[in-house]
C-alpha cells in the first residue's frame, strides 16, 4: 500500500474504536448520526463504519430504529482475553476468598488510561446489593485505590495526569490536591490504604495493592456498610493485605 492508503485505514482503524469507546462509555444502544456527534466526527463516515462493524459482529442492531449497540463478537474476544490472561482468573480466585472471608463485596481494580477502573467484582453475602459498575470509567482521586495505583509516580506526574476536573467530588466541591498527594504518599507506605466512600454515603472502601516491580499494578478492594467497617477494619485490612501478597507472590512465579 502507498503511505496515503496506509494513513487513510489507520485513521479508519481509528475512528472505529473511537466509536466502541465510546458506545462502551454511554453503556446504552444509539443511533449513528448521535454517535458522530459524541465523537466529533463527520456523519457520513460513522454510518459507513457502523455498517462495516455490524458486518464484523462488534456491533449490533437493537430494535427497529436505527440504534445499535456492542456486539457479541466483543465478547467472544473478551472470553479469549480472558482464557490466555491468568492475572484474571488468579484476581478471581482471590475475590472469592476475599468474599468467603468477610461475606462483603470484593473487586480487582486497576487503571484504564487515566480513569480508574473496576476489572472484576464478586458480590458479597448480604441481603441488599453492595456494587459498583464493572468496566466503568470513575476518576481516580474519588477511590481508595487512587491512593495506590499512583504511587509510583511523583507530586509533578500525579498532577500532569490526572484531568483538573477529576479532582471535583460527586457533591460539587473540590479536593484539595494537596490532600490528595499526601495520602498518596501515606498509602505508598503503607500498601494500603481506606477511607469513606465519597461516591455514596453509606459504605467504607478498602484497597490494598498488588505490585509487581515496585509499582501498584491493580488492587483487591473491599466495600461495606460503614458501620460493618468499623467493627471488622483490623480483619478486613487484614484479608486483603494476605490475599495481596498472595497474588504478588503468583506473578513474581512463587
Amino acid at each position: 500500500m502507498t503511505s496515503p492508503d496506509v494513513r487513510r485505514r489507520a485513521k479508519g482503524i481509528d475512528r472505529a474504536l473511537d466509536i466502541l469507546d465510546y458506545l462502551k462509555k454511554q453503556r446504552q444502544p444509539m443511533r449513528a448520526n448521535d454517535i458522530a456527534k459524541g465523537i466529533n466526527a463527520p456523519t457520513s463516515t460513522v454510518y459507513e463504519m457502523v455498517a462495516l462493524l455490524q458486518e464484523r459482529r462488534f456491533l449490533e442492531a437493537v430494535g427497529n430504529d436505527g440504534m445499535v449497540y456492542l456486539g457479541r463478537e466483543l465478547y467472544f474476544l473478551g472470553q479469549a482475553h480472558l482464557d490466555h490472561f491468568d492475572f484474571s482468573r488468579e484476581s478471581d480466585r482471590f475475590l472469592q476468598q476475599i468474599v468467603a472471608k468477610t461475606g462483603e463485596t470484593a473487586q480487582m481494580c486497576l487503571l484504564n488510561g487515566n480513569k480508574y477502573n473496576v476489572a472484576l467484582m464478586r458480590e458479597g453475602e448480604r441481603a441488599f446489593r453492595i456494587s459498583s459498575e464493572v468496566g466503568q470509567d470513575t476518576p481516580i482521586p474519588w477511590t481508595a485505590s487512587g491512593r495506590l495505583l499512583l504511587g509510583h509516580m511523583s507530586d509533578d506526574e500525579i498532577q500532569a495526569f490526572i484531568p483538573p476536573e477529576d479532582f471535583r467530588l460527586p457533591n460539587g466541591e473540590y479536593l484539595p490536591v494537596a490532600d490528595y498527594l499526601e495520602e498518596i504518599h501515606q498509602a505508598r507506605h503503607d500498601g494500603f490504604f481506606s477511607f469513606d466512600s465519597i461516591a455514596d454515603t453509606y459504605t467504607h472502601c478498602f484497597a490494598a495493592g498488588i505490585y509487581s516491580a515496585r509499582r501498584c499494578v491493580a488492587t483487591f478492594c473491599i466495600v461495606a456498610p460503614r458501620g460493618d467497617a468499623i467493627t471488622h477494619y483490623n480483619h478486613y485490612r487484614d484479608v486483603l493485605l494476605e490475599c495481596a501478597r498472595a497474588m504478588e507472590a503468583r506473578l513474581s512465579g512463587h
